[in-house]
């Protein structure tokens, strides 16, 4: 799939907050014509995406990306390898080895990038 095809991203750590990256990043990626789910703590709605508070099982899930501190990120650490996604961004403040090795040990490429700033410059 080229640059310009659409990946179905989930942002993990989603929220309603206009002042957090993870609400840019949702809007950002709708924007650009990417399926966006979010999960967060609370449900709500960013752009036209529901942002939702269980591990549901999407399908054919290309991208997760990271809003979550290493802490948090543990109880998601099953899900995410169930989704099995093409690859992970941890952005920045996400970044943790425990779960670089399990995602490459399931074949899922670990990025260690800024979600937003690789949609501006067309790296996503």
């Amino acid at each position: 799939m080229t640059s310009m095809g659409n990946k179905k991203t989930l942002v993990l750590g989603a929220s309603t907050n206009p002042a957090r990256y993870s609400y840019l990043a949702v809007n950002k990626l709708s924007r650009y014509n990417h399926p966006v789910i979010g999960i967060g703590k609370r449900k709500g709605k960013v752009a036209d995406v529901e942002i939702e508070t269980e591990q549901k099982q999407f399908e054919d899930v290309d991208t997760i990306t990271l809003y979550l501190n290493p802490q948090n990120q543990k109880q998601y650490y099953d899900y995410i390898i169930s989704l099995k996604p093409k690859r992970i961004i941890f952005n920045p403040g996400t970044e943790n080895p425990e779960l670089y090795k399990l995602a490459r040990e399931n074949n899922i490429q670990v990025l260690e990038a800024c979600t937003l700033v690789m949609l501006s410059t067309g790296q996503y």
